[in-house]
């Protein structure tokens, strides 16, 4: 039988995984391999092994692909003409799943020379690794849930290894943040101009990576992540001639507000691209303002319009659930309508992602017939941590080159636990807002020093930070606009707007 599917990622693995391993054993004194070449491929043996048990199957299917590859690899003819049956009699597939679960000593090889060296060879792995899992996943005629997981787990558990195994310093460079979706656009009713082309695709696990640098989100990523890896096991399948199961990329997302949904649906778009799911990717963003018209005729063209707009990307519908606000005569229900016809004449070319508040989302579901079957998955974003918005804010920070004092990130953190969590907390965006309320208060300060250094210029104090909702906060004209007493003038803050940053909303 062929090993074509299996044999075209584990020679990779073996090459690219090898060529570490020897770079690896001459930096580090404590290190060896007689032959590294021989010990990489009995590492993809083992690990093809363990994927194989994931789901404890066993398939004709996987144990043909598992002979002839490895029987050619290893120049063994007898494993090369095994079959099926004679495999299951050794104990190569034998409780090796659990190995999935651990790093092996290959693996902390090549983490130790890149925390020594600041290479990226525990990288190389992690790649090579996670394409023979997904064609491994991709042999059987159905994939196993069991084998999803499996893959989420183990990229998991290899990603958090290399993020805390190596200094922050020695880190490769962050990723290019997302671009699709964010080009300007020019629209109206009836036309749609865009302003730039499509940008190139993007790797895969790259994006799989970019999301999981995002702050919190743990069960989301999860859900994810269990998308895409099924729609990636689905993709080579249909490149080998195997059976595909259709699978629906329509999503509905609840949560509060700046939980970070569209930054998701930005980053799946483009991994929907990645899996050959959409043709180009990019993320439309749009709400009832842009799907409904206050005349009989004009709601139909504006939700095609939308949809032109989102060909072959992702539309994403914000706060949804206010199509079916305005009763039996709104126009939002021809919008629903249409928009039902649309995903159905479209499945093929536009991915459709509603989002709104848990309960006014269930509602919107029912609004018509069409829609549950349609948007069969819900994935929740809970309100972030007090820890995760200071996170955040953090990371705000790092990119407009500010940084809290001591004394100012336990007034963060308290300002924070205090601000009441209720319906429509604003989560990245309150954060945000604090942040930009606080780089005018530091302007204000700082412009009363004569001579301000360097970290007067950087560094953010409790009086700086402060919000409308703050019991502490003194909001008298005077107190904002006077320093001293009520006849000494401060210094104006400036009039320029303050940076725009990602909250993670």
């Amino acid at each position: 039988m062929s090993a074509s599917p299996l044999i075209g990622v584990v020679r990779p693995f073996v090459e690219e995984v090898a060529a570490a391993l020897s770079d690896a054993i001459s930096v580090l004194p404590d290190a060896s391999s007689e032959n590294a070449e021989h010990d990489t491929i009995v590492e993809a043996r083992e690990l093809v092994a363990a994927c194989i048990d994931a789901d404890r199957r066993h398939t004709d299917a996987e144990l043909w692909a598992f002979a002839a590859t490895f029987g050619e690899l290893f120049a063994d003819p007898a494993l090369a003409g095994a079959r099926p049956q004679q495999l299951r009699d050794t104990d190569l597939f034998t409780h090796k799943a659990a190995w999935l679960g651990q790093r092996t000593t290959l693996f902390e090889i090549l983490l130790d020379c890149d925390r020594r060296s600041g290479t990226a060879h525990a990288m190389v792995y992690y790649r090579r690794a996670l394409d023979i899992f997904h064609v491994v996943a991709a042999i059987d005629e159905v994939t196993a849930t069991a084998e999803i997981e499996a893959i989420g787990a183990y990229r998991t558990m290899l990603l958090d290894a290399i993020r805390s195994g190596i200094p922050s310093g020695q880190l490769p460079a962050p990723l290019r943040p997302s671009q699709a979706g964010e080009a300007a656009t020019q629209t109206t009713a009836n036309a749609t101009v865009p302003a730039e082309p499509d940008p190139e695709p993007r790797d895969f696990e790259d994006l799989l990576a970019e999301l999981d640098s995002l702050i919190g989100l743990t069960e989301v990523k999860a859900e994810v992540r269990r998308v895409t890896d099924l729609l990636r096991v689905q993709q080579l399948r249909g490149e080998r001639g195997l059976p595909v199961i259709d699978t629906t990329l329509h999503l509905v997302f609840v949560g509060n507000p700046g939980t970070g949904k569209t930054t998701v649906a930005r980053l799946l778009a483009q991994i929907y691209r990645s899996v050959g799911a959409l043709e180009r990717g990019q993320l439309v963003e749009t709400d009832r303002s842009g799907m409904v018209a206050g005349y009989v005729g004009q709601t139909a063209p504006l939700v095609v319009a939308r949809f032109d707009e989102a060909d072959g990307g992702m539309l994403f519908i914000d706060e949804a659930y206010t199509l079916v606000r305005g009763g039996e005569n709104d126009f939002g229900r021809e919008a629903i309508d249409q928009l039902v016809k649309l995903i159905e004449d479209r499945r093929d070319r536009t991915a459709v992602v509603v989002a709104g508040y848990p309960e006014e989302m269930e509602a919107f579901i029912e609004a018509n017939p069409g829609l549950r079957s349609r948007f069969p998955k819900t994935i929740v974003f809970p309100d972030y941590e007090t820890s995760e918005l200071i996170d955040i804010f953090e990371r705000i920070c790092d990119k407009q080159r500010y940084e809290l004092s001591d004394e100012a990130r336990t007034k963060l953190h308290d300002l924070i636990n205090t601000t009441e969590r209720g319906r429509g907390f604003g989560n990245g965006r309150f954060v945000r807002n604090v942040f930009e309320d606080a780089v005018v208060r530091h302007a204000t300060r700082v412009a009363r020093i004569e001579v301000p250094s360097d970290e007067d210029l950087q560094r953010f104090e409790p009086e700086d930070l402060t919000t409308a909702e703050d019991p502490t906060t003194e909001t008298t004209t005077e107190t904002t606009t006077y320093a001293g007493n009520d006849s000494t003038p401060a210094a104006a803050p400036p009039t320029e707007p303050t940076p725009t940053v990602n909250d993670d909303g």
